[in-house]
């Protein structure tokens, strides 16, 4: 079965859309065939989403909802976490990422990812730094 790693630099909180370097993916080794493509990040401080991709306030929206919901350790709000070694942003980050998801599975009809027309594949970076994020594509016919 195969698999492949995609690697993304990230610039901080957001959603970076890699669609397209799935879909490719999917192109190169499903041929005309049906399947599932398992999408796996390898980290604990963010996650996977499937969103919109045509309106960019959606990404806003998000991260501002996130940010809201799940503030800096700093935040006087958030004064019982314990983890704050690596810095304000990692403990809400793994529990940002908690709230969401880490594995994603979806249709490949005909060899195409069977994505809706508005739907993008996405990364979504909690921590403010940069990273390196590696992502995990397995293709199953």
């Amino acid at each position: 079965m195969p698999q492949t790693v995609v690697t993304l630099s990230t610039h901080g909180q957001g959603l970076y859309e890699f669609t397209d370097e799935a879909a490719e993916f999917v192109r190169k080794v499903a041929g005309g065939d049906d399947g599932l493509l398992t999408v796996f990040v390898r980290h604990t401080s963010c996650s996977l989403l499937i969103q919109e991709n045509a309106d960019p306030d959606v990404k806003t929206d998000l991260k501002a909802f996130f940010s809201r919901l799940v503030p800096p350790s700093s935040d006087p709000s958030m004064g019982w976490i314990v983890h704050t070694m690596e810095g304000p942003d990692d403990m809400p980050a793994h529990i940002k990422s908690a709230l969401t998801q880490v594995s994603i599975g979806i249709p490949v009809m005909r060899g195409r990812l069977a994505l809706g027309t508005w739907q993008g594949i996405y990364l979504f970076e909690h921590r403010d730094r940069p990273h390196r994020r590696e992502i995990v594509l397995h293709f199953s016919a």
